[in-house]
Parts: C-alpha cells; sequence; structure tokens
C-alpha cells in the first residue's frame, strides 16, 4: 500500500485529509530523509495499521535501513507515557526522580540528531506528551533546526494522525 492508494480510500468526507496527504508530496521545506523518517515515526506513533504500512512502503524506498531503524525508534511511546503521566500528577516528586527508562538508541541513532529530534518532536505530538514536545524542541533548535522545519515537523505528524483517524472513522461506517 502507498500513501497515495491511502488517501485515495478517503471518502469525500475527509477531503481535507486527502489534501494535506497530497500536500505532503510536493513541500519542500524538509529534506527527503527528515520528510520521511518523520512520516514513518508518526505513522507508527499512530498505532494504525494500515497508515503505517503506507507510510513504510514509501519511507522503505527512501531511507536507509539505518534511518528506518532511527525512525521506528524514535517513534518509541516509552518515554512519552512515562513523562506525560509525570507532568499531569499533582504529586511533583515522580518527576523529579530518574524515570530509569534505557534508550540506548538516543546515544547513538544512525541519522543526524537534528533529524532525529524532529522525528521525537513529532512522536511526541502524536503521544501528547507536553514534557516531551518541550525536550524535543530545545534539542533540535539546539541541533541546527529553524522553527520552520520544526513546525512543519508538527503538521506532518498532524496529517498523518488524522489520516490514521479518518482510515479509521471511514471503516466504521
Amino acid at each position: 500500500m502507498s500513501v497515495e492508494s491511502l488517501r485515495a480510500r478517503l471518502p469525500e468526507t475527509f477531503k481535507n485529509v486527502r489534501l494535506n496527504l497530497s500536500a505532503l508530496a510536493n513541500e519542500e521545506i524538509l529534506a527527503p530523509q527528515t520528510k520521511w523518517g518523520l512520516l514513518l515515526a508518526c505513522a507508527i506513533a499512530s498505532r494504525a495499521a494500515e497508515t503505517r504500512a503506507a507510510f513504510l512502503a514509501e519511507a522503505a524506498e527512501r531511507l536507509t535501513p539505518a534511518a528506518l531503524e532511527a525512525a521506528r525508534a524514535a517513534a518509541m511511546a516509552m518515554n512519552n507515557v512515562y513523562h506525560r503521566a509525570t507532568h499531569l500528577l499533582s504529586n511533583k516528586e515522580y518527576a523529579n526522580a530518574p524515570a530509569r527508562l534505557r534508550m540506548s538508541v538516543i546515544a547513538n541513532p544512525g541519522v543526524p540528531k537534528a533529524d532525529f529530534e524532529l522525528w521525537r518532536l513529532a512522536g511526541s505530538a502524536v503521544n501528547g506528551c507536553g514534557a516531551c514536545l518541550d525536550a524535543h524542541e530545545k534539542a533540535a533548535r539546539e541541533a541546527g533546526v529553524s522553527a520552520e522545519a520544526a513546525q512543519a515537523a508538527l503538521r506532518y505528524a498532524a496529517i498523518a494522525q488524522s489520516a490514521a483517524v479518518a482510515l479509521e472513522a471511514a471503516a466504521a461506517t
């Protein structure tokens, strides 16, 4: 399945999602590796099998094996779940305690830090973790990412997630 076939499956009710998916193909704000790693990370974070399969099929044609693995790792929700929970808890004792969660890929993701942090930023947006959004936006900017590129990453996350939701809604009717 391709992103185009996914787009074609969306009914008229989701015309804006279709248009936004089409716009991704022509957008040039992000380099191809950045863009496709980002879309794959978002599709994985969406937890929607069809969306994941469509973006994986296209990303696999455009990314190196190392970049594919880094995008998969960037989508890992473990830290998002933990940090979102500690952020939401009234008892701030948990937020100050060490997480003790292993994620060794952070030290050497196999892609430039700017790409990896953008992918993690977008995955954190899909997973709804404000603390992680702040941390990854800061790390991405420190790695040389512009505000325009960070905003594009968030827009890609919104489009990938809306495609996943639209496909689910279309299947339910």
